[in-house]
């Protein structure tokens, strides 16, 4: 087994901050003052498992207001995808849409553990990582809609969204793990105390070239973590029926693994601190599987039922729901009461409700934008084919 010295120091080494700030301000120790209105909470024992390494602290300590604003984050990422599902259902988004419904601990709990320094590449489930990362709420939803304002100027939809130190929103499957070991290298290059952090799905997890990203990754001691989150349905395949090893977090071999609860906000949270202090030390990267679960199908066009029951679905809402489960700790531990969380719920809804409407006044881009942004302005590039010849379009 690994032995980190780091290992005790990690309770208070990540910061969950309120959303306005979360880019901005670096992670640092508690203060004194926080220390006085600060609240611990207690892991379970199977919250972790390790693979060739120790694993996190079996509890975690933040200030009040840090406590709140992970339920503040969840709870907005969670109204942004209800208000998609909706605007889908009503024809005003087009095309693939894949919500993160029921997962909205793992990009919380990844964000308020990361500096704005750090980057984060992910699959097309992304909308709650661009918020995260610091996409507005009417930026992301203009974006679904097509329209000029938004993200990616209404041009990439629901799996091109980007965001400061945030690499997308990539629709091949598993091809953002290997750019991901790219970002880590340039990190490393540029002598950058900071870590990447690349997610992939369950269904991504057999790619032959993740393993390739793993084996550069690992002969280079890249400052990247490999994510997985693991929702037990690749598309519309169970995990067990898909691959031979399930254990996700141990497919890296000579990478070290941590398997995470991750519908436990605070244990994502917890994870991700403890794997960035390994990766930005010098020790390489780590794999880690974040044990999810989406309640909606894969992608708007799947009911998501003919592949598992309704009552499983149900089941994991009624015992696992990480927004309904942080609520309860939140109060059993005196760091909220339950109306300062039922204000929350309803100011979220606000916020969306308003950006909502916003979105859908916004104009889509006008048709000449389609030829900005191929290539970087000044590339010398003369012209770009259309369909046909007569569409050939000149610069």
């Amino acid at each position: 087994m690994l032995r980190t010295a780091f290992a005790t120091a990690l309770k208070t080494h990540a910061r969950a901050v309120p959303r306005t700030a979360a880019l901005a301000a670096p992670r640092r120790a508690m203060s004194s003052s926080a220390e006085a209105d600060s609240v611990t909470f207690e892991f379970e024992s199977n919250t972790f498992e390790g693979y060739n390494i120790d694993t996190p602290a079996a509890s975690v300590t933040l200030s009040k207001a840090d406590a709140v604003a992970l339920y503040r984050d969840m709870q907005t990422v969670r109204r942004l995808e209800m208000a998609a599902d909706s605007s889908y259902k009503h024809k005003l988004i087009r095309g693939f849409c894949h919500l993160c419904t029921g997962q909205e601990a793992v990009p919380v709990g990844v964000e308020s553990a990361l500096t704005a320094e750090d980057a984060v590449i992910t699959a097309y489930r992304c909308h709650g990582f661009t918020y995260m990362r610091g996409g507005s709420p009417v930026g992301i939803l203009a974006e679904l809609m097509g329209r000029r304002d938004g993200v990616s100027k209404g041009k990439g939809g629901s799996m091109h969204m980007y965001a400061p130190n945030f690499y997308g929103g990539n629709g091949i499957v598993g091809a953002q793990v290997p750019l991901g070991a790219g970002v880590a290298f340039a990190q490393q290059y540029r002598a950058k105390k900071a870590c990447t952090v690349a997610l992939y799905g369950d269904g991504a997890a057999n790619q032959g070239q993740v393993f390739e990203a793993f084996n550069m990754a690992k002969l280079w001691d890249l400052p990247v973590l490999f994510v997985c989150e693991n929702n037990k349905y690749g598309m519309g395949t169970a995990a067990s029926r898909a691959a031979a090893n399930t254990d996700y977090f141990t497919r890296g071999q000579y990478i070290p693994g941590i398997r995470v609860n991750g519908m436990d906000v605070l244990a994502v949270r917890q994870a991700i601190a403890y794997a960035r202090q390994y990766a930005v030390d010098g020790n390489g990267p780590l794999v880690l599987e974040m044990k999810t679960y989406r309640y909606g199908g894969h992608s708007m066009s799947d009911p998501g039922t003919t592949y598992r029951t309704r009552e499983e679905v149900q089941h994991m809402r009624s015992t696992s729901d990480p927004i309904t489960g942080y609520k309860l700790r939140l109060i059993e531990t005196g760091a909220a009461s339950e109306a300062d969380l039922k204000a929350i719920d309803k100011e979220a809804k606000r916020v969306i409700d308003d950006a909502l409407a916003k979105a859908k006044a916004i104009p889509e881009p006008d048709g000449k934008e389609l030829w900005d942004d191929v290539y970087v302005k000044g590339s010398g590039v003369p012209y770009l084919r259309g369909r046909v010849p007569e569409e050939t379009h000149h610069y």
